[in-house]
């Protein structure tokens, strides 16, 4: 099976090393990673994107220390949404998180417009930081998070209080 995955990876964090795990588990004929150009990545947000260049030689690292089954990877540039996976013949499978599952309908719709077989999807679910939300690279440039979704000294509560413990209350009324 041919397997896709698409994103922006950057900056890379454990939510992209579960899809990518994931492609290349299913991968066996090879995994396609389609990341995502400068000006397409940088359009739809707010926040700073390293640079192309510095994602993909990054993507690649993770991928290669990701990678047991010694799968046949192609990184290419995605320049709009859909492109690659609704165009690209040879895709059997696309992974993709719960944030953007809804597309695969969409995805295998103008699949069969082009005369080309739908593709099957993998769902993989979200990984939770330490205090239960996602880990996402907006939360992880903004320092709420590191990269394992271990909470930032910021965001993490006053080490010497322990919740419901009323000790110091006790002493203060005798």
């Amino acid at each position: 099976m041919r397997v896709a995955v698409a994103g922006t990876f950057g900056p890379i964090h454990d939510g992209h090393r579960a899809l990518f795990r994931r492609a290349l588990e299913r991968g066996d004929e090879g995994v396609l990673v389609a990341l995502t150009s400068d000006e397409f990545a940088r359009g739809k947000r707010e926040r700073p994107v390293p640079d192309f260049v510095d994602r993909r030689e990054r993507l690649r690292e993770e991928i290669d220390a990701l990678d047991e089954w010694g799968r046949d990877v192609e990184i290419r540039e995605l320049h709009d949404e859909h492109g690659i996976a609704s165009t690209e013949p040879t895709l059997d499978a696309l992974v993709v998180s719960p944030e953007t599952a809804h597309e695969i309908a969409d995805i295998n719709a103008e699949r069969v417009r082009r005369n080309l077989a739908p593709m099957a999807g993998f769902v993989v679910p979200f990984v939770r930081a330490d205090d239960g939300e996602r880990i996402s690279s907006t939360r992880l440039v903004a320092g709420e998070i590191d990269e394992h979704g271990e909470l930032s000294a910021e965001e993490q509560p006053p080490s010497d209080e322990v919740p419901g413990d009323d000790s110091d209350d006790d002493a203060a009324d005798a």
